[in-house]
């Protein structure tokens, strides 16, 4: 099986402060450098979800007003789906797992996502022994954005579903996009 080369991740937290705020949504995407999915056998996609379950008292605290409240219908999805959220030590796991079975269980691993430096801060924090394996550079989609617009004027229009999976998979369509326009 071919190894992967990226992890891609998106985490949805109850706002943006590791110190206050939990992860509550991760996906998770390997790929390799052509930034196309890695396969296993009989055509396994190498993506995961899970659910972080948090106390709902945080949830209501958290989660009001400015930017959640622009987003009221990804907020009350993750609120509902909070109910069959897994503890954030099972999540971890899963996610060791996923790493060991794509990118094999020793070396580094490259994080790359969209502001991926605001999720690693959540992933430092909440999961330990991911941060671990996990190199010290990244693939920030969100520094290509910063040069494409001030420096030649071009925007990708990404979806904002504020939803891991389809966020993930929207940084590596705008990498595509980007990767595309240096041609």
């Amino acid at each position: 099986m071919k190894r992967a080369k990226l992890l891609w991740i998106d985490l949805e937290m109850t706002g943006l402060d590791p110190g206050k705020d939990r992860i509550l949504e991760l996906a998770a995407i390997a790929t390799g450098w052509d930034l196309e999915p890695i396969e296993g056998k009989a055509g396994e996609a190498a993506e995961m979800t899970a659910v972080v379950k948090v106390p709902e008292k945080l949830m209501k605290e958290r989660m009001v007003g400015g930017f959640w409240e622009k987003n009221a219908e990804s907020r009350d999805g993750l609120m509902k789906q909070n109910v069959e959220g897994k503890s954030a030590k099972e999540v971890e796991d899963e996610l060791l797992k996923f790493m060991d079975k794509w990118f094999g269980a020793s070396g580094e691993v490259i994080l790359a996502g969209n502001s991926i430096h605001q999720d690693r801060k959540f992933i430092d924090r909440e999961w330990p022994r991911v941060a671990e394996r996990l190199h010290y550079r990244m693939l920030d989609v969100s520094a290509w954005k910063v040069y494409f617009e001030g420096a030649r004027g071009k925007k990708f229009t990404k979806r904002e579903a504020h939803r891991a999976l389809d966020d993930i998979r929207g940084s590596i369509e705008e990498l595509k996009w980007y990767a595309g326009e240096l041609k």
